[in-house]
C-alpha cells in the first residue's frame, strides 16, 4: 500500500514498483482513512506512507495500523524529508519499521522498497502445529492464522511424522510445510522431542529446510539446551506472548524462505548448465549424466534412439554465414522441443547433429514419429531456408541389454546409410539389417533391406 496526498507522486512510485517488482499487488491513497478503509479489508505485506496526509500525519496512521490484528505486524516505512530525533522516537513509538528520505527521488525510494520486502517478507507459510492441549492449541493457533498462516493441526507426534512423511513423498508442493510448531512434551508414544529426532535424522531434513520451533516449560535451562540439541532451530515457553511467538516464526520463516530462493538459484544454475543456450535442448552433458540410467531403466523399455543431421549444413554456413546457421539451429531446437513429449531426451549432441531418446516406444511408433518431424522440418523454412534433414534410428527392443553408446553408435550407422542412400530419409538399424524408408518423391511404405554386412548403397 502507497499511502501519499499527491496524486503525481502515488502514480510515478506505483509506476516504478509495477516495472522493477512483477507480480506485485499495489494499492495507492490519497489519505489516511482511505487507507484505513483499505486495511480494514485487504492484507498487506508493506505500507509506506508520507509523514503529511490530508487528513491525519502518518504516524497517525502507523498507530491505528498497529491496533489492527490483520496489520499489527505489517511493515511501515514513512517517507519524509525531515525525519529528526523526535520523530524518530515518535515514530517508534507509533510501529513505524523504518524511515526514507524522499529527497532521495522515486528510483531510490523503491530500490529501499525492494530491499525492505526481502528484509521482512510477510508471514506466509504453511505451519504443523503439533499441541495436545485443546486450550493452548485453540489460542495458539488463533494467533497465527490470523496472521495470515496456514495451520494444520494435530494432537500427537505419530500423526505428525506421518504428515511429513506424506508430504515428501507427494509432487505437489502445496503438501508440504515451512515450519514445524511442536510442544516439547505430547501425550502418546511419541514426545515432542521424539519428532524432532525423527525429522532431523530420519526425514534427513536440515535446520533450513524444515525449520522446527519447540514449545516448552520456562526456567529449565537444561531442558532448553536440550531443546538445541535434539536440533530444534528456537524454543518459545509457556504462557504463549503473542509478539514472541510471532517473532520467532517470522525469523524461522526467513530462513525457509531464504533456503528455498538458494533451492531455486541451484535448480536454475543446473538448467542453464544442462541446456544447449542455443538451441533450446539439452546438452551432450545432460546426456552423458542421465542417458545411461534413462536407456537402462526397465521402466522405459523398449526406448528408441534417433540421431538426425540437417542436410548440407556446411553449405548454409559458407554462403549464408554463420549467423544463419545458428538461426536455423535455434528453429529447429525449437521445433524439436515442440514435437517430442516432456519425457523424452532432445540433445544437441554436436555441431548440426541431434539425439533424441524416446522412452517406451516401438519400432513402429519410432517410423511415424520420425516421418512426421522429417516432414516438420521441410516446412519449418528457419529464415526463409529450405532445410531437410537425414535420421537415424534404433532401438533397445531389437537390440535387448545395449548401453547407450552402443544404441547411439548403431543409430549413427542408420543415420550414415541415410546421408549415404540421399539424405532426407529415414533409416532403422534393425535386428539384421539397416533398413531404408524411401520417402522422397516415393510413396510410403516403401522400403529396402539391406544385410548389416553389406555395403551402403551410393
Amino acid at each position: 500500500m502507497v499511502v501519499d496526498g499527491s496524486e503525481v507522486s502515488r502514480t510515478i512510485i506505483s509506476r516504478i514498483i509495477k516495472a522493477e517488482m512483477a507480480n506485485t499487488h499495489i494499492v495507492t491513497c490519497g489519505s489516511g482513512e482511505e487507507a484505513l478503509a483499505h486495511l480494514s479489508l485487504e492484507r498487506f505485506d508493506l505500507i509506506t506512507t508520507s509523514l503529511m496526509l490530508p487528513d491525519m500525519d502518518g504516524l497517525d496512521l502507523a498507530r491505528q495500523a498497529r491496533q489492527s490484528d490483520t496489520h499489527h505486524y505489517t511493515p511501515i516505512v514513512v517517507v519524509s524529508g525531515d525525519a529528526d530525533s523526535r520523530l524518530l522516537r515518535e515514530g517508534f513509538d507509533a510501529g513505524v519499521t523504518d524511515y526514507f528520505d524522499k529527497s532521495l527521488g522515486y528510483q531510490p525510494f523503491v530500490e529501499f522498497i525492494k530491499t525492505i520486502t526481502r528484509r521482512t517478507a510477510g508471514l506466509v507459510g504453511r505451519v504443523l502445529y503439533v499441541e495436545d492441549s485443546k486450550t493452548a492449541a485453540m489460542i495458539t493457533r488463533h494467533i497465527m492464522e490470523k496472521q495470515g498462516l496456514k495451520i494444520t493441526h494435530t494432537t500427537t507426534a505419530e500423526d505428525a511424522l506421518k504428515l511429513l512423511e506424506d508430504a515428501a513423498q507427494s509432487t505437489d508442493p502445496n503438501d508440504g510445510f515451512d515450519i514445524i510448531v511442536t510442544d516439547f512434551y505430547l501425550k502418546g508414544n511419541l514426545t515432542g522431542g521424539d519428532l524432532l529426532h525423527a525429522v532431523r535424522t530420519r526425514l534427513h531434513y536440515s535446520h533450513q529446510e524444515m525449520p522446527v520451533l519447540i514449545v516448552t516449560v520456562p526456567d529449565n535451562a537444561q531442558k532448553q539446551a536440550e531443546v538445541f540439541h535434539a536440533g530444534a532451530n528456537d524454543f518459545v515457553t509457556k504462557p504463549i506472548i503473542e509478539e514472541i511467538l510471532i517473532a520467532r516464526i517470522h525469523s524461522l520463516l526467513l530462513i525457509k524462505q531464504q533456503f528455498n530462493a538458494l533451492k531455486r538459484q541451484a535448480e536454475e544454475m543446473r538448467l542453464i548448465a544442462a541446456t544447449d543456450s542455443l538451441t533450446g535442448v539439452k546438452s551432450k552433458r545432460y546426456l552423458l549424466d542421465n542417458g545411461e540410467k534413462f536407456v537402462s531403466d526397465m521402466d522405459n523399455h523398449p526406448a528408441c534412439a534417433f540421431l538426425l543431421d540437417i542436410d548440407h549444413f556446411k553449405m548454409i554456413n559458407d554462403e549464408k554465414g554463420h549467423i544463419t546457421g545458428d538461426h536455423v539451429l535455434s528453429e529447429l531446437g525449437g521445433l524439436l522441443n515442440d514435437s517430442f513429449s516432456k519425457d523424452s531426451i532432445i540433445v544437441r549432441f554436436g555441431g548440426e547433429e541431434f539425439a533424441i531418446i524416446l522412452p517406451r516406444t516401438s519400432i513402429e511408433t519410432a517410423k511415424i514419429k520420425a516421418e512426421a518431424i522429417r516432414r516438420k522440418v521441410e516446412r519449418l523454412m528457419p529464415v526463409s531456408l529450405p532445410i531437410t534433414i537425414s535420421l537415424g534410428i534404433a532401438s533397445t527392443l531389437d537390440h535387448p541389454d545395449i548401453d547407450l553408446n552402443t544404441l547411439l553408435q548403431l543409430a549413427d550407422k542408420a543415420l550414415y546409410a541415410a546421408k549415404e542412400g540421399g539424405r532426407n530419409r529415414i533409416c532403422i538399424h534393425s535386428a539384421q539389417s539397416v533398413e531404408h524408408l524411401i520417402l522422397p518423391d516415393m510413396d510410403s511404405g516403401i522400403f529396402e533391406f539391406l544385410n548389416q554386412g553389406d555395403p551402403v548403397p551410393p
